[in-house]
């Protein structure tokens, strides 16, 4: 486990600009989708935290534990579903081998890949926090 200055260190000049946080139960757990499923890069990882690029975006993944004593703690509880109606679309992630991924690792896929009418191909996948993801490209 690193310290927080080495972390700090690590990732203070890889995150810049708007950057997204999403509560997850388990780092280990979220990151291998993040790795096998959608294929992108780790900045950085530990047992309470991850930084995340791909896609031309950069987000960071926050273990509940580590929420404790935030803001929001009150209204955010790790037995809700994570981003009850959000989408995470990954604008050049190839939906078709993004879908092979997720069902070779055990994830749920809740659309499979197809053309839709706004001009994009896309599939819609639940990760193992209950984020879903939409890998797409355009058609």
């Amino acid at each position: 486990v690193r310290s927080r200055r080495q972390r700090q260190m690590c990732i203070r000049d890889r995150l810049t600009g708007l950057t997204v946080n999403l509560l997850v139960n388990n780092i280990g757990q979220a990151t291998n989708f993040i790795t096998n499923v959608i294929e992108a890069n780790i900045i950085y990882e530990d047992l309470d935290f991850a930084a995340i690029e791909g896609f031309g975006s950069k987000w960071c993944l926050h273990a509940d534990h580590t929420y404790d004593k935030n803001p929001l703690t009150n209204f955010v509880s790790p037995k809700d579903k994570r981003g009850k109606g959000i989408e995470l679309r990954l604008l050049g992630c190839n939906p078709d081998k993004a879908e092979m991924r997720a069902e070779k690792y055990g994830f749920k896929v809740i659309s499979k890949s197809q053309d839709k009418p706004h001009g994009l191909r896309e599939c819609y996948i639940i990760d193992n926090s209950g984020y879903c993801w939409v890998p797409c490209e355009y058609l």
